[in-house]
This record gives structure tokens, C-alpha cells and sequence, in this order.
């Protein structure tokens, strides 16, 4: 009887669900998950936006009582919306249309909506090695929603990116408010977020 669960057990993982939806599970990934939750303090990241250009999270969101990065040139605190993706990973194509959806519904607010690509940081793996790069891949697939390049994989390894998509949203004060793994068809996906964003966008 053990034996059979065993095997049943692994035959699910190998197609890639779990409770919270359809994943893509990165193999041999060693690092540790810190198991970020509702409530914790969104790490800290500076990713490459293009040649000689950076992002950072502190620019938008910072913990209260701080001041955001830029504070002269951008004094607005921001929602952000982080979505961790690779051109190999198929349950990330499901969910960029609808993540594209919400950037096009939300462009009049203070909310950044973030793509970060570990497609570099993932390419030595067996099989991935002639996976697309982000930015052409996307273009044609009609994603106009800003892509930060995690070419070391530092951001996943700090946000537990271990299987992808992997999504968070992040209030005006550098304050988690959802954690998701994976892509559920059947869910609200753009109803759920947009729950979420709309009650974070009042505050002040």
C-alpha cells in the first residue's frame, strides 16, 4: 500500500499541480524557501530594466516611518504587483494575459505591475538552455508590462521562487498582502487581485 501511494504521489508532483495551481518546478533548486507570507516585509531587490538601467522596490514601497528612495523625483508610495516567470514555464503563459489585463485596468493608478525574468538565471538546466529571451518573447505575445531581469536569480532566491509563476502583491508600505504559487484556471485569478489591489489603492 505504501509503495503504491508512494507512487502516485510523485506521478502528481512530476505533472506539476499542487493546491494552489498549476507550477512549473525548477529541478536540482537547493536553495532555501523563506516562506514569505501575508504580513512580512517584501524583501529588498535592484534588478536590471535594461542596458545600464535599474529598478529598485524601495523607489515605490518602503516600511513606514522610511522614506522611499527617490524621494524628490518620485514622492509617491506605490502598490506593487511582483510576478516571477520564465519563457520555459507554460503556467506563466496562462497568467501573463490576465496579469496584462490588470496592468491596462490599473494605468491611471499609483501601482507598478512587475515581470521578473529568471530565464538567464535558469538556462543552465537541462533542456532550457534554448529558451527564448524575455523581451522579444513577450513582445510578440503582446505583454507590454515592464521586465526586470533576475540574471543571478538573487530576487528569487530572496521571495522562495522555487517553482513558478510565483506572485506577490506588496502595499504602499513594503507590507505583503498576497502570496501565490502557481496558476489555477479555474480560479477569479483577475477578480481575486483585483479584490486585493482595489482595498490597497485607498490607503494613504
Amino acid at each position: 500500500m505504501k509503495s503504491i501511494f508512494t507512487i502516485l504521489f510523485f506521478s502528481v508532483l512530476s505533472m506539476g499541480y499542487s493546491q494552489d495551481g498549476e507550477i512549473a518546478v525548477i529541478p536540482e533548486d537547493d536553495s532555501e524557501d523563506p516562506g514569505l507570507k501575508i504580513g512580512d516585509i517584501a524583501p529588498s531587490w535592484a534588478l536590471m530594466s535594461g542596458p545600464g538601467k535599474f529598478e529598485f522596490l524601495k523607489t515605490w514601497t518602503e516600511e513606514k516611518g522610511k522614506r522611499l528612495k527617490k524621494p524628490t523625483t518620485q514622492p509617491d508610495r506605490h502598490v506593487v504587483v511582483l510576478s516571477f516567470f520564465a519563457t520555459w514555464c507554460k503556467p506563466c503563459m496562462k497568467e501573463l494575459p490576465h496579469l496584462e489585463t490588470l496592468y491596462q485596468k490599473y494605468s491611471d493608478e499609483k501601482i507598478k505591475f512587475f515581470l521578473i525574468d529568471i530565464t538567464e538565471a535558469t538556462r543552465t538546466v537541462k533542456g532550457w538552455e534554448d529558451s527564448p529571451k524575455a523581451g522579444p518573447f513577450l513582445d510578440a505575445k503582446g505583454i507590454t508590462m515592464p521586465i526586470l531581469y533576475d540574471s543571478r536569480g538573487v530576487a528569487k532566491k530572496r521571495y522562495g521562487a522555487k517553482s513558478l509563476p510565483r506572485l506577490y502583491i506588496i502595499d504602499k508600505y513594503r507590507t505583503i498582502q498576497l502570496a501565490k504559487k502557481g496558476f489555477d484556471e479555474n480560479e477569479d485569478f483577475e477578480g481575486e487581485l483585483s479584490a486585493v489591489i482595489d482595498e490597497l489603492l485607498l490607503e494613504k
